[in-house]
């Protein structure tokens, strides 16, 4: 039997409420404020909208972040220098990261909410399996480097949504010092320091 599309006012509702949801996180105090019943109600929908489309709080913040993770992933995939396949690895590492930065900075409310929902541990949720497999398979590509797979671990604990936050509003580091941070850690943990 072949799948179904879903339906077009089903699709809209999906983008209507990744919308309402991301103004909310956007706008919250504290990421654990933004409730379902508060979506919902920001969206138009009923609370069983979101229920039936998403599963619960979890999914539906994944589902947000996935959305806005995907033009990332498709410059990972297939893109042109810096991010792409065909940069040179000791490029595209510090590109890779710095990318992840970015998106954590411009998303902030995003990655909190997602890296806090508590109900499994952010190193198994597929956006962190998907970042580490890429790094570890371009750190692999690196000559003299021993252990691709921690090395990843280790470069992608600096930019947890959890520290991005804590730098950035409790210590005042701004983007571009952040991202000139990084990019130094970066250079040093390549080179072997």
């Amino acid at each position: 039997m072949p799948e179904r599309k879903p339906r077009a006012d089903a699709l809209r509702n999906r983008e209507t409420v990744l919308a309402a949801a991301d103004r909310l996180f956007a706008t919250c105090a504290s990421p654990e404020d933004v409730t379902m019943a508060d979506i919902a109600a920001a969206a138009g929908v009923g609370k069983g909208t979101l229920f039936r489309g998403f599963g619960d709080r979890t999914g539906l913040i994944r589902a947000l972040y996935e959305s806005r993770l995907e033009p990332i992933r498709h410059a990972v995939a297939e893109g042109p220098h810096p991010l792409g396949p065909t940069t040179p690895p000791a490029e595209r590492v510090p590109a890779l990261l710095d990318a992840l930065l970015c998106f954590k900075l411009d998303h902030r409310h995003l990655s909190l909410a997602l890296e806090g929902t508590g109900s499994d541990s952010p190193y198994r949720a597929a956006h962190y399996d998907w970042w580490h497999g890429t790094l570890r398979d371009v750190l692999e590509q690196l000559p003299g480097l021993t252990d691709a797979g921690f090395t990843a671990h280790a470069l992608l604990a600096a930019v947890r949504a959890d520290l991005v936050d804590h730098l950035t509003d409790r210590e005042h580091v701004t983007r571009e010092r952040l991202r000139r941070d990084l990019a130094g850690y970066t250079a040093r943990v390549l080179a072997g320091d």
